[in-house]
Formats: C-alpha cells, sequence, structure tokens
C-alpha cells in the first residue's frame, strides 16, 4: 500500500475528510459558534491589572501548549481528525483568557463579539478587520455590525486559520516532533492573543453604527485642530 506524501504542496494527498473548501468551512462555522457567546470570569478588578494579565496569560498558555501538544500525538489520519477539536480547545482557553483579563482590568462588561474576535484572531489575519476596528491614538474603534459582515469576517480568518492548520497536520506524521511544535505554537498564539487583549483594554475603547464609517464617527469628537 502507498503511503500518503505529507510533503505533497497541492493537498490532493490530504485525507478527503481535511480538504481545504470543507476544513474552512468547518472552521468558520466553529469561529461564529465561538464568538456568540463571551464567557463568564471569576477574576476581580486588580490594583495592577497589567501585572495579573501577564499571570493569567503565562498559566493559559502553558495550558494551550500542553493541550495542543497531547492532541497532536495521535499519527497519520487519526492525527488529521484532531485538528479542530486542537482549536476549539485552544480557542475555549483563550477565550476565557480574554475574559478574565477584562475582568483584571475592570472592564469584562465592554467585551462584545466584535471584541472577542479581535482579541482571538487580529495576530491571524489583521487585513480581515480594516472594516471593523479603527485605531486613532489611545482609542479603538469598534463598528456595530451585522451578522453577515461578522461571517464575511470569519471566512477570511477561517481561510488563513484551515492553512496554518494545515501545514501543522503534516507534522502530525511525526508523531512527537510534531507535537513539540504543535504545542510550542499554541503557547506564542496564545500569548498573542492576551498582548492584543492588554492593549485593547489599556485604550478607550469606542464604538459607530455599521452605517458610518468609524473614522468619520470619531472625527465629529476630535476638534478640528487635533491630526493624526
Amino acid at each position: 500500500m502507498t503511503e500518503p506524501n505529507p510533503t505533497s504542496s497541492s493537498g490532493a494527498n490530504l485525507p478527503a475528510v481535511i480538504g481545504r473548501d470543507d476544513a474552512s468551512s468547518r472552521v468558520t462555522r466553529a469561529i461564529l459558534d465561538f464568538i456568540s457567546q463571551i464567557p463568564d470570569s471569576k477574576v476581580h478588578s486588580q490594583n495592577d491589572p497589567e501585572a495579573e494579565a501577564h499571570r493569567l496569560a503565562r498559566r493559559a498558555a502553558q495550558r494551550a501548549a500542553i493541550t495542543a501538544g497531547s492532541l497532536a500525538l495521535p499519527p497519520g489520519p487519526l492525527g488529521w481528525l484532531t485538528i479542530l477539536p486542537e482549536l476549539i480547545s485552544i480557542w475555549k482557553i483563550q477565550a476565557q483568557l480574554v475574559s478574565d483579563i477584562a475582568a483584571a482590568y475592570g472592564r469584562h462588561t465592554e467585551l462584545g463579539r466584535e471584541q472577542m474576535l479581535w482579541c482571538l484572531f487580529r495576530h491571524t489575519s489583521a487585513q480581515a478587520f480594516r472594516d471593523l476596528v479603527v485605531r486613532l491614538g489611545d482609542r479603538l474603534i469598534f463598528r456595530r455590525v451585522s451578522y453577515s459582515v461578522i461571517e464575511r469576517i470569519a471566512k477570511q480568518i477561517g481561510v488563513k486559520v484551515t492553512q496554518r492548520a494545515l501545514g501543522e497536520g503534516l507534522s502530525r506524521w511525526m508523531p512527537v516532533i510534531g507535537a513539540i511544535g504543535v504545542g510550542g505554537y499554541a503557547y506564542y498564539d496564545t500569548r498573542q492573543v492576551a498582548a492584543t487583549a492588554i492593549a485593547m483594554l489599556k485604550s478607550e475603547i469606542d464604538t459607530a453604527d455599521e452605517s458610518e464609517a468609524p473614522v468619520q464617527a470619531v472625527a465629529r469628537e476630535i476638534p478640528a485642530t487635533r491630526t493624526y
């Protein structure tokens, strides 16, 4: 029996259950389902929220690395089947991290689906957020968008996530080495989520209606003499 060629770049030899289009659609759906609810937090507002945020980030990153590495251990086709469960498990850890960091800053009530999407995936596909978030100085302007816009953004993120996941999937033909690599990336990825959340929560967060550009909404509030 001829074994699959894990180095194929065409995707023709990938298991059928992980076809690119199908995988991207499943990841997109998982993202949309995932951001529909904001996790509760048991963390209380802190006098030094940034120090607490970094402590939470270290702990969450370690959990993410162990979780991802463990799920990446099954070899070959079994390893492919753990890709989506691995992603969802990591997102749960990361979403709870964002929720806890927001609570440490005393700003948990300001978290919505747009803010959660931004924190979880901004470092994955910054381009996808160009119509959702604008930074002006120390302010982040989030548009209140419809489900269709969120779906479009999730699709762009889903493509990026799927490309990375399929690339990682090739390493699952080398279980131990692959598990170390996958765990290491999960650690890094979770620290990136924390960095985005901390930067967001140190900023002033504003919103703008979907019918208007965020820059236009803010421009009305900024003195005409102020430039960027």
